[in-house]
């Protein structure tokens, strides 16, 4: 039995949540940007409390129960054994990725990503001259997967950099081991850097989908890998901005280093502090979030695959649910799906940003309370005539 309570959570109305402010003064259940409604787990508060009861405040840098708190997390959920220089100290993950491009590529090189994706790999690259190259993932009916001819075209037009999201948000995918190993074999083939954001690595709800960090393969593909993992989404703690790149080569450390120099900013000392209880206490917290949120996924799959006009694939890992509306959009005509939803009271996001018009997608990342009254508004909106 968990001692952790979450059937209910702080009430962030009128505080300087963006994802509470946004629909602020109306009624609409804000159910969008990817950060959840519970509270922090009780060991990182309490660590929290007592640093700011210290009092002082001067430069930090990462110290070393912090750094083995990492290692050993790692090593406990993904038996990866990571080596303590090859961490790189971020304020983000997607500062972190930023950086991979500034750092691998030159303006006018080529950026692959697959498509739908987390929409700041669709901005990084024009951020520095480079070109975005994308292949869409493909849905075969069970789930989402690779299209490797488009994939395979997409790279041979100049690609530099492969940025892969594993977990992957938002169609939730755990990519697998054969998956992972095509991509290593694809990058070492065109001599491609891989940048792997896997911070929902944490989150994974299927037990039979475990995560395997894309570097973990072999020494082959970890030579020109940038892995970038946080605390912030498992956890809870985003606003801490505290993250880090896991670079085991040392020379393609170096260039990500000097990419850095001058414009990246020390991690708040209070993020570091974060991420060491949360990697080394809170894993109990983690496995009863878990139990939740996969009560959550599978009554969000319910419910909507209960419904004319939408569907949905299982949610492997993360707190983020990809719903087909394009059904619901024809029957209606209705340009928007994000739009028809947010009238009927719940605030998702709008599938075109990630890339793929016709979807959204849902943070069920809440307590069971105010999921029920989403879905049920959802129902409402879909079932009704005239």
């Amino acid at each position: 039995m968990s001692n952790f309570d979450f059937t209910a959570s702080p009430d962030r109305a009128g505080s300087d949540s963006i994802k509470w402010r946004r629909y602020a003064g109306r009624d609409v259940i804000p159910m969008w940007v990817a950060d959840m409604d519970f509270a922090a787990p009780p060991p990182v508060l309490e660590a929290l409390q007592a640093r700011i009861a210290h009092g002082v405040f001067g430069y930090a840098d990462p110290w070393p129960s912090l750094v083995e708190a990492v290692q050993a997390g790692i090593a406990r959920d993904h038996g990866w054994h990571i080596e303590p220089d090859w961490l790189v100290w971020l304020p983000g993950v997607v500062t972190g990725f930023n950086v991979a491009v500034r750092a691998v590529g030159q303006a006018g090189d080529g950026v692959f990503t697959a498509t739908p994706v987390y929409p700041p790999f669709l901005h990084a690259p024009a951020n520095f001259g480079q070109r975005l190259l994308t292949a869409p993932l493909v849905h075969d009916g069970r789930r989402w997967g690779w299209d490797w001819p488009a994939t395979e075209a997409a790279l041979a037009d100049g690609a530099r950099l492969f940025m892969l999201c594993n977990p992957h948000n938002p169609v939730g995918r755990v990519f697998d081991r054969d998956e992972l190993t095509r991509i290593a074999e694809l990058a070492e083939h065109h001599d491609l850097v891989i940048c792997s954001d896997e911070i929902h690595c944490g989150l994974v709800l299927a037990p039979d989908t475990p995560h395997i960090p894309i570097a973990s393969l072999g020494d082959a593909v970890a030579r020109r890998s940038i892995t970038l993992m946080a605390p912030s989404k498992t956890w809870n703690i985003p606003a801490l901005y505290c993250a880090f790149a896991i670079i085991p080569d040392a020379g393609l450390r170096a260039r990500y280093k000097r990419a850095m120099a001058g414009i990246v900013p020390h991690v708040n000392v209070l993020g570091l502090l974060g991420a060491e209880v949360a990697y080394r206490d809170c894993d109990p917290w983690r496995q009863a979030l878990l139990a939740t949120l996969r009560s959550n996924a599978a009554r969000v799959a319910e419910v909507i695959d209960s419904l004319p006009g939408l569907a949905t694939t299982p949610v492997e890992a993360t707190y983020l649910a990809w719903i087909d509306c394009r059904g619901l959009l024809a029957a209606r005509g209705v340009p928007n799906a994000a739009a028809f939803f947010e009238a009927a009271g719940v605030g998702l996001s709008d599938g075109k940003d990630f890339g793929l018009p016709g979807f959204v997608r849902l943070n069920f990342g809440c307590p069971q309370q105010r999921l029920e009254e989403a879905l049920q508004r959802i129902h409402r909106a879909v079932t009704a005539t005239g």
